[in-house]
């Protein structure tokens, strides 16, 4: 007997990041001692004040419980005291808050709450690869947008066809942006808010490294736009912001029957995110004054140290101002996945070939700073070998 994948996996091309591991993998095998840059899996540990109310809360049986709903009401509440502190904006913690178990989860059950097979979605490319999958698990039709260098990474939804517009029921962004460390201001963001009114098209706006930025104006939240509640959902993260990866807690914030439909979606799907992981998520919102800047000074040291590397290396690249991705051209005579192949096999580098972010990621390369400032100035002094 031959069991056949459904048609939805059969539409997935293989996920970038595992991919890279079995790259990665080989290379180990064969001896090499690889300085793995592809993956952006904060290496900080989780901060030990964090780490001691998780362990607090393990401890109270209340917690070893099914956390059905939205999520603990003290958790949503600290959500909603931290977005008005930090963007301005006063959120309902019972009714335009609800908690997830990592974005990629809520992001990539988005698809599923809002559009019906046959939509259209607008997906941004170079971009997270979740917004793809999603869309073909919901059944619509994945139309990418491209970012391109010249307009400083931003869509052009107005060079959209006719036909596909009028056919959008969702368009994913993602600012501070991943892969390419673009920023997005007021004015885009108000101008994008005007155009999914006027389209009636949901905004999924990815917020994930809102907090991981170094120079000028913090990143706006679209929810500050009047008006944006109607038509945007914004995901954040604790996994970049709190370096809390292994435990998958995120939270949705929008307006009202936004995130009802969303949970509707997950009340059917998953039993929601552990409890003790929500107080622990609660006191690194409760910290965050006293979190954030030490663990975005550690990501400004390794930009900057990598960054001029590479520049004395002969790269043209510039340092970004967020996340911590440098989104670096590779050099003339080279796409993106040969020259990440030659870094692997001639330097024990790993980086993410741009085209694996999307067709118009072609001609970069992504280097992730997760790794120790060390680690990363031998992978300069082995990339200016090569090179």
């Amino acid at each position: 007997m031959v069991i056949t994948p459904s048609k939805r996996i059969q539409a997935l091309p293989p996920y970038l990041f595992v991919e890279i591991d079995k790259k990665k993998r080989a290379a180990l095998e064969r001896g090499v001692d690889v300085i793995d840059l592809g993956v952006g899996d904060p290496d900080l540990p989780t901060p030990r004040s964090i780490l001691d109310a998780l362990l607090a809360a393990c401890e109270d049986p209340e917690n070893h419980q099914y956390p059905l709903g939205r999520g603990r009401r003290d958790f949503r509440e600290a959500v909603a005291g931290w977005f008005n502190q930090r963007f301005g904006v006063k959120l309902d913690p019972q009714q335009e808050v609800l908690t997830l178990i990592g974005t990629k989860e809520g992001i990539g059950h988005a698809p599923l709450a809002f559009v019906n097979p046959g939509d259209v979605v607008l997906v941004p490319e170079p971009g997270y690869p979740v917004y793809y999958s999603g869309t073909v698990f919901a059944g619509a039709e994945p139309v990418y947008v491209p970012l391109l260098k010249q307009n400083g990474f931003l869509p052009d939804l107005a060079a959209l066809p006719t036909d596909v517009v009028r056919r959008a029921k969702l368009l994913f962004l993602n600012y501070p942006n991943n892969p390419t460390a673009a920023g997005a201001d007021l004015n885009f963001l108000r101008d994008t808010v005007a155009w999914c009114r006027q389209h009636e098209v949901v905004l999924v706006y990815d917020m994930a490294y809102s907090e991981i930025y170094y120079e000028g104006t913090p990143p706006p939240s679209v929810l500050q736009i009047p008006g944006a509640q109607d038509v945007a959902i914004e995901f954040h993260s604790f996994s970049k912001t709190f370096s809390m990866a292994g435990w998958r807690l995120g939270f949705a914030a929008g307006g009202q029957a936004l995130i009802s439909a969303l949970a509707q979606i997950k009340g059917n799907l998953d039993s929601g995110t552990v409890s003790a992981v929500q107080v622990a998520g609660l006191t690194a919102l409760e910290q965050a004054d006293a979190i954030i800047p030490a663990l975005v000074e550690v990501y400004r040291k390794r930009r900057d140290l990598f960054v001029t590397g590479l520049q004395k290396a002969g790269f043209d690249v510039t340092a970004p101002r967020a996340t911590f991705y440098i989104w670096c051209p590779v050099p003339k005579g080279y796409d993106s996945a040969g020259f990440a192949t030659r870094l692997l096999e001639e330097a024990g580098v790993v980086a993410t070939p741009g085209v694996g972010f999307g067709a118009s990621g072609e001609g970069f390369i992504r280097f992730s700073l997760t790794s120790p400032e060390a680690r990363l100035q031998e992978a300069v002094q082995r990339l200016q070998k090569v090179i």
